[in-house]
């Protein structure tokens, strides 16, 4: 159950707006305004806090009622590979800092939420981490959030359920309410095996439970639509979240460009609502002008439609890139490091 004494500012704004609107890509914008290849985006909050502040503001402007802070990669583990593993309470709590100065003045409620992505290491028994390392890790991270004003630790773009729990155990020793999101990119799975269905349960035993649950990043619009349809089935009572990419990435020269429309993303959002998603958003490919189309989506859909099947997503959106998680019961003993929201 909740710990009464830790507020739950999502459920706060359901309340009032029934669907909520996250906000889009970190990566592929903060590329488009000089973000070199392989640079920590972190490093901007203190050397070009401007920037972040652009991010943020033209995400507030599209109607975004979530935007998450520039802090994916805010762990010891990604920011070493910066040199910058020392810096971890500073760089997160700018960060929060500047997500806050903007949601201040947006003229209306906008919750900032702690972006706190896979530390990039494997846990034992497959790698070396600790359990115990990786909770210190994210409270670490965690605990400079708070600090910046950050009111909800967002654990996004998870592939192995002990490094979802190690995350949420920490928010909860940090004092902040969490939601998690796992990436659903390997046949219907996440790459460490674990499916849609199975996401609420990951912490069911923890002290604190999720504000809520969901999937981000992944293939695109339409596979995200199938695990979400499992996750809602699974748990209709649950508060689910989708934060799908914007098509599929395609190269062209040496840029990659996503394939996703403003329409498209229009018609996700659509179908998320009937599919019974409360807070959705946009991942890898999601500008400005996409979150813009998507806020009209959400406003002008009053009158929901009934729970869309695959037949009806594939048909509206495209076809699914993977299988679902139904048709492939295999697990992976290896995972990606990702950066994610790009």
């Amino acid at each position: 159950m909740q710990t009464p004494s830790l507020a739950n500012p999502i459920d706060a704004l359901l309340a009032e707006r029934g669907v909520l609107l996250a906000d889009g890509a970190t990566g592929t914008n903060l590329f488009a305004m000089g973000l070199e290849s392989g640079e920590a985006p972190e490093l901007w909050n203190e050397d070009a806090p401007e920037k972040i502040e652009a991010l943020h503001q033209g995400f507030v402007d599209a109607g975004a009622d979530i935007i998450l802070t520039n802090s994916f990669g805010g762990t010891r583990h990604r920011l070493k590979l910066h040199n910058a593993q020392d810096r971890v309470h500073e760089l997160n709590r700018k960060a929060a800092e500047i997500a806050c100065r903007i949601a201040q003045k947006a003229g209306r409620r906008v919750i900032v939420a702690g972006s706190v992505g896979p530390t990039g290491e494997l846990l034992v028994p497959l790698g070396a981490l600790t359990y115990e390392e990786a909770v210190d890790a994210f409270t670490e991270q965690m605990e400079g959030l708070k600090a910046g004003g950050a009111e909800v630790a967002w654990i996004e773009t998870m592939s192995a359920p002990d490094e979802i729990r190690a995350a949420a155990e920490a928010a909860i020793r940090v004092g902040l309410p969490y939601t998690y999101t796992g990436s659903f990119d390997t046949a219907g799975r996440t790459m460490m095996g674990l499916a849609p269905k199975d996401i609420h349960t990951v912490v069911d035993d923890l002290p604190q439970a999720p504000l809520a649950v969901g999937a981000n990043c992944g293939v695109g619009a339409p596979d995200i639509l199938a695990s979400l349809l499992d996750m809602t089935e699974a748990r209709p009572e649950a508060t689910v979240v989708v934060k799908g990419n914007c098509g599929i990435p395609e190269f062209r020269g040496t840029e990659v460009h996503y394939s996703g429309t403003p329409e498209l993303m229009a018609e996700y959002v659509r179908l998320a609502v009937d599919g019974g998603a409360k807070i959705i958003g946009g991942c890898c490919g999601t500008s400005f002008e996409h979150l813009a189309a998507m806020r009209a989506a959400l406003d002008g859909h009053n009158q929901p439609a009934s729970r869309p099947d695959l037949e009806e997503i594939v048909a509206r959106v495209g076809p699914l890139r993977n299988k679902a998680a139904s048709e492939s019961g295999a697990t992976t003993g290896a995972r990606r490091s990702r950066r994610g929201r790009n």
